[in-house]
């Protein structure tokens, strides 16, 4: 924004006949003072200061500008004011005045792996991208100041632009699992960077040996078929609760979730309970409290008795 683009323009014809000075002030803050919204400030520390100060007066005084009586034009009592900012030194961003930075509730947002994969299941990303994410959680983020300026690296933005343009290329992880298709490295390098883009793209191509939710669910894969990892394991696991919480399980296949679980045993087992528990799906923890609620609390007891 520029600093008209917040404090507005002069009214110079209202000017002429009120003889007060106003100001034809931009929509969105008019909308902010008719009713309850919530005006987000993204990006505000890389603002001029003229922008920083006239929203300095919108969150300390909660109005701008005046009418032709010279009253205040405020917001919506029930309207509010958030920001959002990024700092560090990787950033091209301006310092925030402390006089504003005071006026806001303040709280450092960091962001984990596991935050962005269920945001991505939400926004509906490609389940084969989310699986990557979840298998290979360093790739997720690389910290830019770590690595030689310039050097492309992987965010979580950049993942969501890498999910829109695989799409958009009629090439989408999931369409192609178990292929590498001559665009998807080189588009994937120049979002992501070469490493995350070397195990990603292997990661397609070898797609079908991951073991989905509804694999488990119909029976076709059991706990000894993943082998000893206790990560593959995990990673199951986490498929059926995301599956848990939008679906509702028939009797059999809450009876293969619980084969699965009981074969696992120990935490594992408790693991699987705990996170499909939260999911909050109650019909089918129900169902999954009757084949395996028993062993879990067992196990339970058992660790803490040592």
């Amino acid at each position: 924004m520029q600093e008209g683009d917040v404090i507005g323009y002069p009214d110079l014809e209202a000017m002429k006949t009120s003889g007060v000075a106003t100001m034809v002030l931009p929509s969105w803050y008019i909308r902010a003072t008719k009713e309850p919204v919530v005006l987000m400030l993204d990006e505000l520390n890389r603002s001029m200061p003229g922008v920083q100060q006239g929203f300095f007066q919108i969150v300390l005084d909660r109005e701008l500008g005046n009418d032709a009586e010279g009253n205040p034009i405020r917001l919506h009592p029930e309207t509010r004011v958030i920001a959002a900012v990024n700092h560090g030194a990787e950033y091209d961003v301006n310092d925030m005045d402390p006089a504003l930075l005071r006026r806001f509730f303040v709280a450092d947002i960091t962001p984990t792996s596991e935050d962005w994969i269920e945001w991505a299941q939400g926004a509906g990303l490609d389940k084969v991208l989310i699986d990557f994410i979840r298998q290979e959680p360093a790739h997720w983020r690389v910290d830019p100041s770590a690595v030689e300026p310039g050097t492309v690296c992987p965010n979580p933005a950049s993942w969501h632009r890498l999910d829109e343009a695989l799409s958009y290329a009629g090439i989408a992880p999931s369409t192609v699992a178990g292929n590498r298709p001559a665009m998807l490295y080189p588009l994937a390098m120049g979002m992501v960077g070469s490493e995350a883009a070397i195990a990603f793209t292997d990661f397609v191509e070898n797609y079908e040996t991951v073991v989905s939710a509804e694999d488990i669910l119909e029976g076709k894969v059991v706990a000894k078929d993943l082998g000893v990892e206790a990560s593959a394991k995990n990673t199951v696991i986490e498929k059926l609760a995301s599956h848990c919480k939008d679906n509702k399980w028939t009797m059999k296949q809450a009876k293969n979730v619980a084969a699965f679980g009981l074969a696992l045993g120990g935490e594992l087992m408790v693991s699987l309970w705990n996170q499909v528990s939260s999911s909050n799906n109650l019909p089918n923890i129900q169902k999954l409290h009757k084949l395996m609620g028993e062993e879990v609390v067992k196990v339970v007891q058992a660790s803490r008795n040592l």
